[in-house]
């Protein structure tokens, strides 16, 4: 709900937490971040967005591609968590992006689509096979494949592709070697994203 907070999480790794109050921001860092790498870039973000005039909270929550809606199963809510937190932030270093479309419950394929660098880039489909899918597939043991459709340049925007230009990546994914975790908490403590209610 917050642009200001999105853009300082996005500065650096390092930051653990953020509290908005009234007049005051707190940023909390992890313990091995520096606060000498971390005060200046902290600093100029924070008046640069200031400078913009935007309010600092939103009234509504922004919808995404990743926000987990009610009525999202516990499968594609893992895939949304771990394509906002772990996977789109390694993508967007690159000056790409990745978008989720859907997840197939009975052929356990999820589909996401590239954009920026990504689109047409050759290193595209080893990210695909080797960062998104692997990452995918070690977590949640539902998803088999990961499928990218192609972003079409349509009216110089860039805008979504039809779903009939399908690039497939398949995977053999040895299902032997997939541990079944039993809920949703129990896989996100396994990728490393802390979970409150």
């Amino acid at each position: 709900r917050s642009p200001l907070a999105k853009l300082i999480f996005n500065l650096d790794e390092g930051i653990k937490s953020i509290y908005l109050g009234y007049d005051f921001i707190t940023i909390t860092k992890f313990a091995e971040a520096h606060w000498q790498h971390l005060q200046t870039p902290i600093f100029g973000a924070i008046m640069d967005f200031y400078g913009t005039n935007q309010p600092a909270l939103l009234a509504v929550p922004e919808i995404t591609d990743t926000t987990i809606l009610e009525d999202d199963d516990e499968v594609v809510a893992m895939i949304k968590e771990l394509l906002e937190s772990r996977i789109r932030p390694a993508v967007q270093e690159d000056g790409g992006d990745i978008k989720y479309v859907g997840f197939e419950e009975h052929t356990g394929i999820v589909t996401v689509q590239l954009a920026g660098s990504c689109v047409g880039c050759p290193s595209s489909s080893v990210t695909l096979k080797n960062g998104v899918e692997n990452m995918l597939m070690h977590y949640i043991p539902e998803v088999t494949a990961v499928i990218s459709l192609e972003e079409e340049e349509e009216d110089g925007e860039g805008g979504a592709g039809n779903g009939e230009d399908v690039v497939v990546t398949k995977s053999n994914g040895d299902s032997e070697d997939k541990k079944k975790l039993k809920s949703y908490e129990e896989r996100l403590a396994a990728a490393g994203i802390p979970f409150s209610d």
